[in-house]
């Protein structure tokens, strides 16, 4: 899994959101470290739908503009589960390996 689609799909965790809302969330999620562009949001989404782990949760229109909210299905949870153990996974690998380093002159 790409880090964008990780932060997307952890950004709609706890509620949906509209893209907007999303970027807002990848944002303060990552410190920062993520910065998600419009164009590349929306094509995730697209993609993200289609590979039916999101889906629409509703629209609203806001100051004459329509607004489409995102939310996690049961699959984009059990994805982002296992991203997050395979992460997991890769840090145990890399803190045991740095811990059984020799001692560098």
């Amino acid at each position: 899994m790409r880090e964008p689609t990780f932060w997307i799909l952890t950004a709609l965790v706890k509620q949906a959101r509209h893209g907007y809302g999303i970027i807002q969330e990848v944002s303060a999620l990552s410190e920062g470290q993520v910065t998600l562009q419009a164009g590349t949001l929306y094509a995730a989404l697209d993609r993200l739908h289609a590979e039916g782990l999101v889906e629409v949760d509703h629209d609203e229109k806001v100051d004459g503009r329509d607004r489409r909210y995102y939310r996690l299905t049961t699959g984009g949870v059990a994805a982002l589960e296992a991203e997050t153990a395979r992460l997991e996974r890769n840090v145990r690998t890399a803190a045991t390996q740095l811990a059984t380093r020799p001692a560098t002159a």
